[in-house]
């Protein structure tokens, strides 16, 4: 069992409930529970959400910094570099129903804090490392809240010049445009990505997982030891290795006949692991912050600043 003895946490009881079964679980039957009682605080928390969405979109006028691809699983690279090629179009994607899914996805947001507010574990770690881990898993923490709500979004396509485009047409490249002190910013996101997001909700659905394996899952992915600077790194990482302990106990009590489920949980947590949290922020949010760091809504949201 994982303890907080060697971290210089806040709480000394912290070995009584220590427990990643005990934290997570009760924290995903906390929010099941409490969602009635809770609907006027969520609602409160939709309009905080929606006020600072409006008011950094109605401040912002320079657009963000453009998000950067991370690296995956090698079929998804090659993925990446066959749309990249030289002289092709770019091919992006938008929402076709941006208002809708945005709402779902800031709904889901919500609901996600809440969880992680309630694990008792989370909230006696350092400020400092909660703060590392809100900003370093509620994207994919997020993503996993959108399968477990089987929240679907349809996309349509859109495509930028390629360069050949530019030249011929008269549009200036990237590169003119940043000698000129303009900035233009990307419509949508790359289809690779979107169809990577799209995978891992379908990956998720097809295996038909349990309220008790999102639960566990949101742990492993929550309590991310490989950040640097954590002030309690060894608890955290005891965290994640009960979390994964505890997942592949329940499946081979649950699901004795499917000798090949623990090893679907982790190829979907492998797919998960390669979805941008850049990526994740302009798709479902975008639409609606404009250019805010979605970082500033999460902490405002988390922790009222």
């Amino acid at each position: 069992m994982a303890t907080l003895e060697g971290c210089r946490c806040r709480s000394a009881s912290a070995r009584n409930n220590s427990s990643i079964l005990y934290s997570i679980l009760k924290s995903d039957s906390l929010v099941t529970a409490e969602e009635p009682r809770q609907h006027q605080q969520q609602h409160s928390q939709h309009q905080t959400l929606q006020h600072l969405l409006l008011k950094g979109s109605s401040c912002s006028s320079s657009p963000s910094s453009s998000s950067s691809s991370s690296s995956g699983p090698g079929s998804l690279q090659e993925l990446r570099q066959q749309a990249c090629s030289c002289g092709s179009t770019r091919r992006r994607g938008v929402l076709r129903s941006p208002q809708v899914t945005c709402k779902a996805a800031s709904a889901v947001l919500v609901k996600t804090l809440r969880f992680v507010k309630n694990v008792p574990c989370f909230r006696q770690l350092p400020e400092d490392d909660q703060l590392m881990l809100i900003r370093s898993g509620w994207a994919p923490l997020l993503v996993l809240g959108l399968a477990q709500d089987r929240v679907d979004f349809e996309t349509t396509e859109t495509v930028e010049p390629s360069m050949l485009q530019r030249i011929l047409t008269g549009v200036p490249d990237r590169q003119s445009e940043i000698l000129a002190g303009q900035t233009r910013v990307a419509v949508g996101v790359s289809v690779v990505d979107i169809e990577a997001i799209k995978a891992f909700l379908k990956k998720c659905w097809s295996v038909d997982i349990s309220t008790k394996e999102y639960a566990y899952l949101k742990g492993t992915v929550l309590f991310n030891p490989d950040l640097e600077g954590l002030r309690c790194l060894h608890y955290i990482q005891a965290l994640r290795r009960e979390a994964h302990q505890a997942l592949n106990e329940h499946v081979r009590l649950i699901h004795r006949d499917d000798s090949m489920r623990f090893a679907k949980l982790l190829i979907a947590l492998s797919m998960l692991r390669a979805i941008s949290p850049l990526v994740v922020a302009q798709l479902f949010f975008r639409p609606v912050i404009g250019a805010v760091n979605i970082e500033e809504v999460l902490m405002e949201m988390f922790y009222g600043k």
